[in-house]
């Protein structure tokens, strides 16, 4: 059982490195600053290294003060485990790749069902909702109690990755795990608030005005949205406005997928693309002819064009797979 490989992992080695995919989000962030406290519950060395800066919408998140951004330091920092959550390929963490792992051992904790197994230990189940659950999984396994920071951290990235327990990847183990968190008193509303309600009005504005782009196809099934580099809250620091683009393009009636096309992201010449859907259509597959990934209601890629050409081949293959 993978799991029991994942926690025999841990004990065996003293040392690791954390991190997640590019574009931390709540389930990377909440599973990553979980696993740390689990290590250190261990009395474990660890250290989290992300290639992005935190997201202004969770600042809030117990221990964000312990993450380092990847630089000239980070990349000497000795350690026994090269730890992955949330990554469904080893290029998927970024810069943070580039630190040598040569002779250690790499463990890949993730629930994408486009996950590439590149760990030599390979944890990966894709009908958990989220990489949170299956670091509470970990909890559970190696028989080490949860805390009140720990329990915020997990049902943050549970809520997040389910759409606020809304998305099909939403199951009664879900709720069940999300019930045992409630139990170490934390607060739900609060942590609603500040994760989906706390939006500048200057960039509420700008979310106004960027939904006025919003175009559909002539069958009445696709949305898509494209957005320059320099729209505010698409950047790191700022509060990331994609999913609330996402999700209202999504709300259309009769839309099946929704497309969001942010030009200049990562850099210039390529295009960030993020595909939700409604189930009819597996965007996993989508994202996978540009060879990105995810799941089959929520999946991105990065493609090396223009936009206008990023925005043809993409809906290309997305009404192939509506027909």
């Amino acid at each position: 059982m993978s799991l029991k490989r994942a926690a025999e992992c841990i004990r065996r080695n003293n040392s690791f490195v954390i991190t997640a995919h590019t574009s931390v989000e709540g389930d990377a962030l909440g599973s990553e600053l979980a696993l740390y406290k689990l290590l250190k519950r261990l009395g474990k060395q660890a250290v989290i290294i992300n290639e992005d800066a935190l997201p202004a919408e969770y600042v809030f998140l117990p221990g964000v003060q312990k993450i380092k951004i990847f630089n000239n330091a980070t990349k000497a920092i000795k350690f026994d485990c090269f730890a992955l959550v949330d990554c469904s390929d080893l290029s998927r963490c970024g810069k943070v790749s580039g630190i040598d792992f040569r002779s250690k051992t790499v463990l890949n904790i993730d629930h994408h069902i486009s996950n590439s197994r590149f760990g030599d230990v390979n944890w990966v189940d894709p009908l958990a909702s989220s990489a949170s659950e299956m670091v509470y999984r970990l909890f559970k396994e190696m028989r080490i109690p949860l805390d009140k920071d720990t329990a915020e951290l997990l049902y943050v990235g549970i809520l997040t990755d389910t759409g606020s327990f809304h998305y099909s990847n939403t199951t009664s183990n879900t709720h069940k795990v999300a019930a045992g968190l409630l139990k170490y008193g934390i607060d739900v509303a609060g942590i609603y608030r500040e994760a989906y309600s706390n939006v500048p009005f200057s960039q509420m504005k700008r979310l106004g005005k960027a939904l006025s782009g919003i175009r559909r196809d002539s069958s009445g099934k696709i949305a898509w949205l494209s957005l320059k580099n320099d729209f505010a809250g698409l950047k790191a620091k700022a509060f990331d406005l994609s999913e609330y683009l996402l999700s209202l393009m999504r709300s259309i009636k009769g839309i099946e997928v929704a497309v969001l096309f942010r030009e200049g992201l990562p850099q210039k010449g390529k295009v960030r693309v993020n595909l939700r859907s409604q189930g009819l259509v597996d965007v996993n597959k989508v994202a996978a002819c540009f060879f990105g990934g995810g799941h089959r209601t929520a999946s991105g890629c990065t493609i090396a064009a223009k936009n206008k050409e990023a925005v043809s081949r993409v809906l290309s293959k997305i009404r192939e797979r509506l027909r």
